[in-house]
């Protein structure tokens, strides 16, 4: 397949900043893009050969955008699987396929998925709204306390709380969803594994994640984890078992709860590049984003070692801050030895909405982690 320099286009459904920066790669291949998504002014756009403006849950917007290119991928997981469905059978090439997608798009698929094919997961019920989980609650057929996950259109901490009382539950919303044990864990942790047509295989070092306490966001990401190895390959071969369950093609990245018994337990996983990779563009010979490209088309893979240990810290707007967006101190992280600072594109900042990304690279971890702190507490994303 000639792809290089070619008339084969590649369709990406989603234009926001993981869009962008899967961009930065067909750039460099001189490979034709077309993107997709909802706002006229996404990050995407100043980077694809074709940008389209159109609804990513409707019908016949994904499938007139997918007839027209060859291959055909994701940088956000809320799109019409039915015309990614369609599209198959049109002969597109669609990566993650529609009945991959459509797994991972349902919370309660996707765990009923994990426990179909025995692989390790928190206890969960699945309900079908509110009411009968107030009622499995009411009667101590659900105990507390638990986390409440929204079967559906969840991201960014949104859509997940942890129900302590009965009380909780009144502010949540009337849909699908499950209650999922309230694990006791040391560490959350994620590996990226990526996996082409033909079956090659290929997994990046695991990583630490540390979350804001409110937000549920991520806020700082560390490669490599600092847990022992033995823990380190568990996890890997826990992720490997999931991409292959799944006949995965793309990137996948599973997150994963290590728990004060040291077992490997998933969180959820998401088919496409995550935050959790963010620190590869710097610090891996490869980036998550190049080998989601070599992924989808068929490419050798690159290599998934560190060269470096690196620590990724989030960019969220702060809170108080809603408008035309402003990166105060931002001249003064880039006075840091190993910092690179990624701006996404956004104009507008409000509370938490990631607007960017830092990564910071160095030889020892902790170090990289001392620095990646000192540069959350300059850098400051606020509204004019």
């Amino acid at each position: 397949m000639h792809v290089f320099s070619s008339q084969h286009k590649v369709g990406i459904l989603g234009g926001g900043q993981l869009g962008k920066m899967l961009l930065y790669n067909t750039r460099k291949f001189d490979i034709h893009t077309c993107v997709l998504d909802p706002n006229p002014e996404a990050p995407s756009k100043i980077a694809c050969n074709a940008f389209f403006v159109g609804d990513l849950m409707d019908y016949d917007t994904v499938f007139e955008f997918g007839k027209n290119v060859d291959t055909l991928t994701i940088e956000i997981e809320n799109v019409n699987v039915d015309a990614l469905s369609a599209l198959e059978k049109e002969g597109v090439k669609v990566y993650p396929s529609a009945e991959t997608l459509a797994t991972i798009q349902n919370k309660a698929k996707q765990k009923l998925f994990y426990v179909d094919h025995q692989l390790p997961t928190a206890e969960f019920t699945r309900y079908a709204y509110i009411e009968e989980l107030k009622r499995a609650v009411e009667h101590k057929v659900q105990a507390l306390p638990f986390v409440w996950k929204s079967a559906q259109f969840g991201y960014d901490g949104k859509g997940v709380k942890i129900v302590r009382k009965s009380s909780d539950l009144d502010e949540l919303p009337n849909v699908e969803c499950i209650a999922e044990a309230l694990v006791p864990f040391k560490k959350e942790l994620a590996v990226t594994v990526a996996r082409t047509p033909n079956g090659e295989v290929g997994v990046y070092p695991v990583v630490e994640m540390e979350f804001h306490p409110e937000a549920n966001q991520v806020e700082y990401v560390l490669c490599p984890a600092r847990i022992p190895e033995n823990l380190a390959k568990k996890a890997e071969l826990v992720a490997l078992k999931t991409a292959a369950a799944f006949h995965h093609v793309g990137l996948l990245a599973v997150e994963l709860f290590l728990t004060e018994n040291d077992d490997i337990l998933i969180n959820e996983v998401a088919p496409r590049p995550h935050n959790s990779g963010h620190q590869t563009i710097e610090a891996s010979y490869t980036s998550q984003f190049e080998q989601h490209i070599r992924a989808i088309l068929n490419l050798p893979l690159g290599e998934t070692k560190n060269k470096v240990s690196g620590v990724m810290v989030n960019l969220v707007g702060e809170e108080g801050h809603q408008g035309e967006v402003v990166y105060k101190n931002i001249e003064e992280i880039l006075k840091l030895d190993g910092v690179t600072p990624h701006i996404y594109g956004k104009k507008e900042t409000r509370p938490f909405r990631k607007m960017g990304h830092v990564t910071i690279v160095h030889p020892e971890i902790n170090q990289a982690r001392a620095i990646a702190q000192q540069v959350k507490e300059t850098i400051k994303v606020i509204s004019k």
